[in-house]
């Protein structure tokens, strides 16, 4: 963006090229240097004047402010997203003799594309050890919805045997509440944050803030209960646009912090990596209420879809976060893939924390078997 250098710079340039433009006129010297000594001044003055209009000042100074994301850092960031399903089905036997017992289920397997660019990428799904590895002494926030609190289970249950899960379902899944645990073997934090609301998420934000304290994952999310309780997409994209101003705050490039990093305290040079946890489609005639089929139909979805597209929070709209396309993982594995059009099966879940995991490496730089960030 520009600065008080590139001003510089231009100014000289048209101290210099535009008199040197004009003698191509056949302009006399002493009218060339009379014109070249009244730019120079004009332009002096203009500077030293400027701090005195608000206007041209705020100009400036919003125009230094802006941040650009680039989506270009690698480009398999872009495509960690492309993942197909096969769910098929699959005979599940009563073991009695009268097959006419037998009941149907199905079988939902999800890999990456592999078509040339997605092959191109690498992406896998990282075994436990390597899970270990690449969160290994990290801060891990999840903070949002029961979509939020699924995805928290899907992290563990990479960690965690069978017997500890079991252990800790009951606390993860008090509703409405927090939740945070310490997987002591690898050094890892993990806290669930109950903030059904976007104003929710922007106020763990001003909390980070506020506490000079930030996660080395943050992934947030939000939108079913605003769609339900709320249902106006408009305030929906609002609360975003500030959501998305607070999370710019927390960047180690923001104005506060300098490009360099914190300039006081005791906060991590390194920025958080950030992630969106979008929404799921919602399968209308599946919805359990008669109040969740009239507030949270289609027309509705789209329309907050679109707001947080246009709320440009999402790294592929010139924002901070990256996407984890529930929407597209849901639409793909399908009504077979939920009880009730709104909360899919665990295997959903798992591919967009596979997802994650790949995204980390990437940002990261790392290959498996790496053990920090």
């Amino acid at each position: 963006m520009f600065g008080g250098i590139q001003i510089g710079v231009l100014a000289a340039c048209v101290v210099l090229f535009v008199p040197m433009g004009m003698a191509g006129y056949h302009l006399s010297r002493n009218k060339m240097l009379f014109f070249s000594g009244a730019l120079f001044i004009t332009l002096a003055v203009g500077v030293h004047l400027t701090p005195y209009f608000p206007s041209v000042s705020d100009f400036v100074t919003s125009v230094q402010s802006v941040v650009v994301f680039d989506n270009r850092e690698d480009s398999c960031i872009n495509l960690v997203n492309e993942v197909v399903w096969n769910v098929k089905p699959r005979i599940i036997s009563s073991n009695v003799s009268d097959s006419s017992n037998d009941s149907v289920g199905y079988d939902k397997i999800w890999d990456w594309s592999k078509n040339g660019k997605v092959k191109g990428c690498d992406f896998e799904k990282l075994g436990r050890g390597d899970v270990k590895d690449l969160l290994n002494g990290s801060w891990v926030v999840v903070a949002g919805d029961s979509q939020a609190r699924l995805l928290v289970q899907s992290v563990l249950s990479l960690l965690l045997d069978e017997k500890k899960m079991g252990m800790i379902m009951g606390d993860l899944f008090k509703r409405h509440s927090d939740y945070e645990i310490v997987v002591d073997e690898i050094g890892m934090k993990l806290d669930f944050v109950w903030a059904p609301y976007v104003v929710n998420l922007t106020n763990l934000m001003v909390g980070f803030k506020q506490n000079r304290t930030y996660p080395d994952v943050l992934v947030i999310g939000a939108g079913l209960w605003h769609m339900l309780h709320v249902n106006n997409a408009s305030d929906y994209d609002i609360a975003l646009e500030n959501l998305r101003s607070s999370v710019v705050s927390l960047l180690p490039f923001s104005p506060e912090l300098g490009t360099d990093g914190p300039v006081t305290g005791s906060v991590s040079v390194r920025s958080p990596h950030l992630f969106w946890l979008g929404m799921p489609m919602l399968i209308n005639s599946m919805l359990n209420t008669v109040e969740k089929r009239e507030k949270m139909n289609d027309k509705i979805w789209h329309a907050y879809y679109g707001a947080l597209h246009n709320s440009r929070i999402l790294r592929s709209y010139g924002g901070p976060l990256l996407l984890l396309d529930i929407q597209s993982l849901s639409w793909n594995c399908g009504p077979r893939c939920t009880n009730d059009g709104m909360h899919y099966d665990g295997t959903v879940y798992e591919a967009a924390v596979h997802i994650l995991l790949n995204a980390l490496l990437i940002e990261s730089h790392q290959k498996l078997g790496s053990t920090e960030f």
